[in-house]
């Protein structure tokens, strides 16, 4: 077992603990977004301007075009770099994952991003992790797999959880058992137990993450959101899988899971096929909890009142995103916190 207040092996924390900043990327490319970019620009400066009010933020940038265009819409309160040039924004799938070592040591973990299995451009995107260790003069390690930081949870207390879709992939992990594969995640987390579930392959482009729909709140709680009972396409029925399976698992330490339901939305303002309506890509700050709101207003505010019970003493803000979540990602997906050494 990993305790970590007394050993000197590192391990990633959960999100919850204190952060030294959060890390973004912002979008550049016409070829990624399209006619879409000005506006999936403007969601993400709110969510880095809504971010800077509770701790730093620094936003990654290609060029000094970019870097023009960053600060004129996320304002003073963000930090603008260009040493970290970035292909897309999902932050979250191209930043290093960071661990702490419980001695005042920090240091970084690329998962050696491939464009979610080669899917996508991403030429800065693959060294974005190495790049921004080199910033911080944090010693860089390369997980023994290909993965995306938001493709695992971690309770930061020895569990971890991911879907087999998106990591039992040849288009990520070609040549690999499950089992070869979960101990490179172990290894790389600093964890001792994983929790597999199953996900879906092919249907986004990240081959189903997990943390669109399941999220760790503490060790030994998770969250799961449902869908509404009438929807039976395969993201309902593999959200009521993950909430089955989660509600049955053991963790690292012989916890039974809590699983805490959180109901998805009702109706949503977007019509697009790629959207994400997903309260539970929230990102943790120092003192709040930045999720999503979709104009359905019970659900909203049911899904504010769990956030705020599950995190007691955190302000939940809810933010209108569907730019950002029309691309198939959230809040989560855009942003990486660094944790406080």
């Amino acid at each position: 077992m990993n305790d970590h207040s007394d050993d000197h092996s590192p391990w990633v924390p959960a999100d919850d603990v204190p952060h030294a900043r959060t890390w973004m990327s912002w979008p550049s490319r016409k070829s990624v977004w399209g006619r879409q970019l000005g506006g999936v620009q403007e969601d993400i400066a709110l969510i880095a301007r809504t971010v800077a009010a509770f701790e730093p933020v620094v936003m990654c940038v290609p060029d000094d075009y970019s870097a023009r265009e960053a600060r004129g819409l996320c304002g003073p309160t963000v930090e603008v770099t260009t040493a970290v040039p970035t292909d897309d924004l999902w932050m979250r799938d191209i930043a290093p994952v960071f661990r702490l070592d419980g001695h005042g040591g920090l240091d970084a973990v690329s998962l050696n991003f491939n464009g979610w299995g080669d899917k996508q451009v991403h030429r800065d995107d693959a060294r974005a992790a190495e790049r921004i260790a080199r910033h911080r003069g944090l010693k860089l390690r390369w997980a023994d797999f290909v993965g995306e930081g938001g493709a695992v949870e971690t309770d930061g207390d020895g569990t971890v959880m991911a879907t087999e879709s998106s990591l039992v992939n040849k288009n990520r992990n070609r040549g690999m058992s499950r089992d070869e594969i979960e101990d490179a995640v172990l290894d790389a987390y600093g964890a001792d137990t994983m929790i597999w579930l199953p996900g879906i392959k092919g249907k986004d482009i990240t081959d189903n993450h997990v943390d669109v729909t399941s999220r760790f709140v503490r060790p030994g709680v998770v969250m799961v959101q449902l869908p509404p009972r009438d929807r039976n396409d395969v993201w309902a029925r593999d959200a009521r899988e993950q909430f089955a399976i989660l509600s049955r698992a053991v963790d690292a330490r012989g916890r039974r899971l809590q699983v805490i339901r959180v109901d998805g939305p009702e109706t949503v303002r977007s019509r697009k096929s790629t959207f994400v309506d997903s309260y539970l890509n929230f990102h943790l700050v120092n003192g709040g909890v930045i999720t999503a709101q979709f104009g359905d207003p019970a659900r909203d505010e049911a899904a504010r009142q769990t956030l705020a019970a599950a995190f007691p003493g955190r302000r939940v803000v809810q933010l209108d995103v569907d730019r950002l979540m029309g691309g198939g990602g959230g809040i989560h997906c855009s942003t990486m916190h660094e944790p406080l050494p």
